[in-house]
């Protein structure tokens, strides 16, 4: 059977990594100021593509695969 697919879903482009960040990650993530303004520092999500490059950092899990969906991304969760 063969489709006309306009893209691979397994092309390694349409994957992202979404991860937890550390408390101890922030600081060499984002200026102090920074941190100082968010209301939850432990519910920080990495963004990530495949091989490794920071995308986005997002509040909270959800946010963080709903912004990858939007940019017609897929996430995959990372322990």
């Amino acid at each position: 059977m063969t489709t006309d697919l306009k893209t691979n879903p397994f092309e390694s482009d349409a994957f992202v990594y979404i991860r937890h960040l550390d408390a101890g990650e922030l600081s060499g993530i984002l200026p102090e100021n920074a941190i100082d303004q968010i209301d939850e520092p432990d519910d920080l999500f990495v963004v990530a593509s495949v091989d490794g490059v920071r995308l986005a950092v997002v509040q909270g899990r959800e946010a963080a695969f709903a912004a990858a969906r939007s940019h017609d991304l897929k996430p995959l969760s990372v322990h």
